[in-house]
């Protein structure tokens, strides 16, 4: 009796129609999904640098309108971060992925009425 020992062009062809079924399927859906752990991150990184910020502003007892340089000078809040660094958004490079304080890098503390920006728009 005759023993088959290798697959039909057919057999073929329907295994690699299902694989480009479900890489259809699978691609769009973990790319979208890693836009959103990117976004997620970018949110994060603001909330970790607003913590900083308002720790740094407990601790140095700033209860009015203060003016925060960027933090880098001797005692600031980047003290309050790890590495002492701000973080970068994660979607950009350390340049462009660099959060925004304010005008010229300086956030006017009062209270919590200052806004932390991500130039890429997160």
């Amino acid at each position: 009796m005759y023993k088959k020992n290798a697959f039909t062009l057919v057999e073929i062809l329907i295994v690699v129609a299902i694989l480009g079924l479900l890489a259809g399927i699978a691609i769009p859906n973990l790319m979208k999904a890693r836009g959103v752990a990117e976004e997620n991150a970018c949110k994060g990184n603001m909330s970790m640098i607003e913590a900083a910020i308002e720790q740094w502003a407990l601790d140095e007892n700033k209860t009015s309108s203060t003016t925060i340089v960027s933090g880098a000078q001797t005692g600031g809040w980047y003290d309050y971060l790890k590495d002492g660094a701000p973080p970068h958004c994660p979607k950009g490079s350390s340049t462009t992925g660099a959060y925004e304080y304010g005008s010229d890098d300086t956030v006017t503390y009062t209270l919590g009425t200052y806004t932390i920006t991500c130039p890429l728009g997160h």
